[in-house]
C-alpha cells in the first residue's frame, strides 16, 4: 500500500490537511505528463500576450512620439509665419488658450466612447472635480487654484511667442527643453526630491547652453534679448509643473482635461480685459476683426491643442519618457525646416550650444535608480563571461586528456 499511495502537498496559501490519494505510479506519471504541457502552454500564452502588449504600447509611443513633435514643431513654425502678417503675440496667447475649454469636451466625449459605464456630463464634472478637494469646485477653489496656474501658463506662452519673434525657432525650442533641468533643480530645492549628480551635471550643460547662445551674437542685440524670453518661458514652465506636483498632485486623464478647461475658462472671464487694454494702447494694434488672419490663428490654436491632447493622453496610455523625446525631437524638426524652408544658417557656436542643451536633456530622462541597474546589469554581464570562460576551460581540460589516452599517456593536473 506504500507503494501504491501518493502524498499530494497543498498550496501554500491554504492550509488545508494533506490528502492521501492512492494512485499507482503508472497512472501518477500519466497524470502528471497530461499536466505539464496545459500548464507549459498556459505559462507561453501568458508571456506571449504579456510581449504582445508590452510591443504595442511601445509602438504606440513611438507613434506618438512623432506626433508630439510634429505638432510642437508645426506649431512653432506656424506661429512665425502668422507673425509676419499679424505680430501681436499676447492676443496669440490668448486666442489659443480659450481652446483649452474644449478639452473636457473631448474627454468626455472619448469616455462614452471607450466605456460601458455611462455617466451624464455633470456626474462627470463632479467626479473630475475632485482634483480641487472632496467638496468639489466651489467659486472660492477656483478661484484660488486656478489663478496662479492660469497666469503662469498665460506667461509661459506670451514669453515663448515673444522668443519666436527674435530667434529661430530652432534656438528657441532648444532653450525652451531647459525647463526639464528648472524643473529638476526646483523639485531639489522645494519638494526635497532625490539628490542626483548626474542631473546637476544636466543643469550645468543646460546653464552652460544658455550662455554659448546669448554668446553667440556677442551679447548685444536682439539675441540676448530673445534668449533671456526664451529661458523665462522655460522657467514659469517648471515652475508650473512644480506647482502642481506640490498641490494638486498626480492627476488623472479626466482631472487633466477638467483643470485644463477650467483654466480656459478663466482665461475668457477674466483674461479678456488684457489684449482690449494692449490695443486701446495700440501696444497690439490691429484692424477690423474681418482683416485678422483666421486660417492662420484657428490652425495654430488647433495645433496647440492637439499637443496638449497628446501630452496629457499619452503619459496615460504609454510610457511618460516617451513625451520627453517627442518634445525633444523638435528640436532638429525645427532646425530642418529652418535650413530648407528659411535657408537658416546657422554658427557653430549656436549648434554646440543646441547639441549641450539636447544632451543634458537626454541625461535628466535618466531614471532614478539607474546606477544601480547599470551595475547590476554589469555585474550579471561579468558572471555570464566568467562563466563562459570557466566552461571553455573545461572543454578544454576534456579534449587535453582524450588526446592523451589516444596517445597511450595520462596528465595529472598541477595542484
Amino acid at each position: 500500500m506504500k507503494k501504491h499511495s501518493a502524498r499530494v502537498a497543498p498550496l501554500s496559501s491554504y492550509s488545508s490537511q494533506v490528502l492521501t490519494c492512492p494512485i499507482s505510479e503508472g497512472e501518477e506519471g500519466s497524470e502528471s505528463r497530461a499536466d505539464t504541457p496545459g500548464s507549459e502552454a498556459s505559462g507561453e500564452g501568458t508571456s506571449y500576450q504579456t510581449c504582445a502588449n508590452t510591443v504595442l504600447k511601445v509602438l504606440g509611443g513611438l507613434l506618438l512620439v512623432l506626433c508630439v513633435s510634429s505638432s510642437w514643431v508645426g506649431t512653432t513654425q506656424l506661429v512665425q509665419l502668422t507673425f509676419k502678417s499679424f505680430s501681436c503675440p499676447f492676443f496669440v496667447s490668448w486666442f489659443s488658450t480659450n481652446w483649452n475649454i474644449l478639452l473636457f469636451p473631448l474627454y468626455y466625449g472619448g469616455h462614452v466612447v471607450t466605456t460601458r459605464d455611462k455617466q451624464t456630463p455633470i456626474q462627470k464634472f463632479r467626479e473630475c472635480s475632485r482634483l480641487f478637494g472632496e467638496d468639489g469646485m466651489t467659486l472660492k477653489l477656483f478661484l484660488k487654484r486656478t489663478a496662479p496656474f492660469s497666469i503662469l501658463w498665460t506667461l509661459t506662452n506670451y514669453l515663448y511667442l515673444l522668443a519666436l519673434r527674435k530667434l529661430t525657432a530652432t534656438d528657441v525650442s532648444a532653450l525652451y527643453c531647459c525647463h526639464k533641468a528648472f524643473v529638476f533643480l526646483l523639485s531639489w530645492i522645494v519638494l526635497k526630491d532625490r539628490f542626483m549628480g548626474v542631473r546637476i551635471v544636466a543643469a550645468i550643460m543646460a546653464i552652460t547652453g544658455i550662455v554659448m547662445m546669448a554668446y553667440a551674437d556677442g551679447f548685444h542685440g536682439d539675441s540676448i534679448i530673445g534668449v533671456a524670453l526664451a529661458v523665462g518661458s522655460a522657467s514659469t514652465s517648471a515652475l508650473y509643473k512644480v506647482l502642481f506636483k506640490m498641490f494638486l498632485g498626480s492627476a488623472s486623464l479626466g482631472e487633466v482635461a477638467h483643470f485644463l478647461s477650467t483654466m480656459g475658462v478663466f482665461n475668457l472671464i477674466f483674461i479678456s480685459f488684457i489684449p482690449l487694454i494692449l490695443y486701446f494702447t495700440k501696444v497690439e494694434h490691429w484692424g477690423s476683426l474681418s482683416s485678422l488672419p483666421w486660417g492662420y490663428l484657428c490652425g495654430l490654436a488647433g495645433l496647440w491643442l492637439v499637443f496638449n491632447i497628446l501630452v496629457n493622453v499619452g503619459v496615460v496610455l504609454t510610457y511618460p519618457i516617451l513625451i520627453s523625446i517627442g518634445t525633444l525631437l523638435s528640436v532638429p524638426g525645427n532646425a530642418a525646416v529652418d535650413v530648407l524652408k528659411h535657408e537658416v544658417i546657422f554658427s557653430v557656436v549656436r549648434l554646440a550650444a543646441t547639441c549641450i542643451i539636447c544632451l543634458g536633456f537626454l541625461l535628466l530622462l535618466l531614471p532614478e535608480e539607474w546606477d544601480s541597474v547599470t551595475l547590476r546589469f554589469l555585474a550579471a554581464f561579468a558572471d555570464k563571461k566568467s562563466e563562459e570562460h570557466g566552461e571553455e576551460l573545461t572543454e578544454s581540460s576534456i579534449n587535453t586528456r582524450s588526446r592523451s589516452r589516444a596517445n597511450g599517456t595520462v596528465s595529472i593536473p598541477m595542484a
